[in-house]
């Protein structure tokens, strides 16, 4: 079992910057597919970010894109989200996922994924 638990979030300005980090528990981290997921009150879960195990393919959301950045650090278990030039849209809670990789394809999917932190919350002030 792995257990994940982000942290990170907090208040920032229009155009600011965070950095979320997700700790992640378990001898297999590497072998994991790992991704962000947002959701903000009365929308439905939204993909963010993804990326593989070995970290050399990596999916964005078109409205993150160029603004956020993900990666991994398998000899620490922790996966990152660099987020910057931050907007009121991005206000969301922020989980981490994790699981392994079926396809591809799947990726922005969140069926493709076994476990889940417990989110952290992100709030961008206009």
């Amino acid at each position: 079992q792995v257990q994940l638990v982000e942290s990170g979030g907090g208040l920032v300005q229009t155009g600011g910057s965070l950095r979320l980090s997700c700790a992640a528990s378990g001898r297999a981290f590497s072998s994991y597919a790992m991704a962000w997921f947002r959701q903000a009150p009365g929308k439905e879960r939204e993909f963010v970010a993804a990326i593989t195990w070995l970290g050399r393919n990596t999916i964005y959301a078109d409205s993150v894109r160029g603004r956020f950045t993900i990666s991994r650090d398998n000899a620490r278990n922790t996966l990152y989200l660099q987020m910057n030039s931050l907007k009121p849209e991005d206000t969301a809670v922020y989980r981490c996922a994790a699981g392994v990789l079926r396809s591809t394809a799947t990726m922005t999917l969140s069926t493709q994924y076994d476990y889940w932190g417990q989110g952290t919350q992100v709030t961008v002030s206009s």
